[in-house]
């Protein structure tokens, strides 16, 4: 029997649910007939400069947002995750998401929904949500040049999707639902290649396949969990390395991004849970751990190969280090405003220094290019 308490408890959150919808839909009527205002109205771009030498304010550090991009792929949904991002020129940029959400808000200065907020709505704006628009190729200007819909059925969950550098023919996804990864011919009509448990001798230890990266002769790692995974560019499981942990080198939970300095024989791993970023040789002996980076989520080397950049989903900062892991530069704004971030989760920059940003709450992708004047030394390169 349910207790007076539980039931007045639950009265009360259904009123207030309810009390929440008539109120939206009251204020969506109201914007369409134009009797109501945002009371946060568009001050992004020049208002948040200095005028006069006088004033302004920092969002994005040395990038301003390129202003509708993506172009919108629909009026009533919108991404409900945007997991990865891969940029190889700017006229073909790979975007990766978890389907869509019912479209609740216009995107101004908070959130466009609210179940990483309340928890209980969670499973209300999931179960209106679809599976639609998973893998997605756009041009420069925003505009959709190509939804994979053809792999919808086999794709589960994203969590990144890539490239070889060395090999511009093809496209990789690692799947963190289905346990996979997959390789896709670039224009995504032929799936090539396909690993998983299968490949994976039965003493290894299973993680959930979270990112992938590439050596220059084309071997791969593959990792997720508590290991690393290193397999041949044919699919041959080489070698692990890797046990569940919080402290002791080798140690691991919930990695979450790979970076290869191939010259200087490191594999960067972000032992994301553990606030820490650990380094190894390419057969998997540790060599150092870097700290108190609270949530390493992704990492990239720089082209020059001289310094690590690391984008923290819980300070939704970008954070340059390097090689020694001194902290050189950091920026970063929390917030659902352009040019600021929820969640970021993936990056990647493009042949003209287009940086691409994906959030894991925040439910977007966006283009950022460097602006006028800003700081050199913080542009991710």
């Amino acid at each position: 029997m349910r207790s007076p308490n539980k039931t007045a408890r639950i009265c009360i959150v259904s009123v207030g649910l309810w009390v929440g919808a008539l109120t939206f839909a009251q204020e969506q009527r109201g914007r369409q007939a134009g009797e109501l205002h945002d009371p946060m109205p568009d001050r992004f771009g020049p208002a948040l400069e200095a005028v006069n030498g006088k004033g302004g304010t920092d969002i994005s550090g040395p990038y301003e947002v390129v202003a509708s991009w993506p172009q919108p792929l629909h009026t009533d949904f919108r991404t409900g995750r945007v997991a990865g991002v891969y940029a190889p020129t700017p006229d073909r940029v790979y975007v990766a998401t978890s389907g869509e959400v019912p479209h609740l808000y216009e995107r101004g200065w908070a959130p466009e929904s609210t179940e990483k907020l309340i928890p209980m709505t969670g499973n209300m704006t999931s179960r209106g949500g679809r599976w639609e628009h998973i893998l997605l190729v756009f041009d420069r200007n925003g505009k959709l040049l190509e939804s994979w819909d053809q792999w919808n059925e086999l794709i589960k969950g994203p969590n990144r999707i890539t490239g070889n550098p060395n090999d511009p023919a093809h496209i990789w996804v690692a799947d963190q639902s289905a346990n996979q990864v997959h390789k896709f011919t670039n224009d995504g009509t032929k799936l090539v290649m396909t690993l998983g448990d299968k490949d994976v001798p039965p003493a290894e230890p299973r993680g959930r396949f979270q990112d992938i990266g590439f050596l220059p002769n084309g071997d791969m790692y593959i990792l997720g969990g508590s290991r690393v995974m290193k397999f041949s560019k044919d699919g041959t499981y080489l070698l692990g390395w890797g046990k569940a942990g919080k402290t002791a080198p080798g140690e691991m939970s919930g990695v979450h991004g790979i970076a290869i300095d191939a010259k200087n024989h490191r594999v960067y791993i972000n032992d994301k849970d553990n606030s820490r970023i650990q380094i190894f040789d390419e057969n998997g002996t540790f060599l150092e751990m870097w700290s108190n980076i609270l949530y390493p989520m992704s990492i990239r080397l720089t082209a020059d190969g001289q310094s690590i950049w690391v984008g923290d989903g819980y300070a939704q900062k970008f954070l340059k280090f390097d090689l020694t892991g001194k902290l050189l530069a950091s920026w970063g704004t929390f917030g659902s405003m352009p040019g600021a971030f929820w969640g970021l989760h993936a990056f990647d920059v493009d042949s003209e220094g287009n940086l691409y940003v994906t959030e894991d709450y925040g439910g977007r992708v966006q283009k950022l290019r460097p602006k006028p004047g800003g700081n050199q030394a913080q542009l991710v390169r």
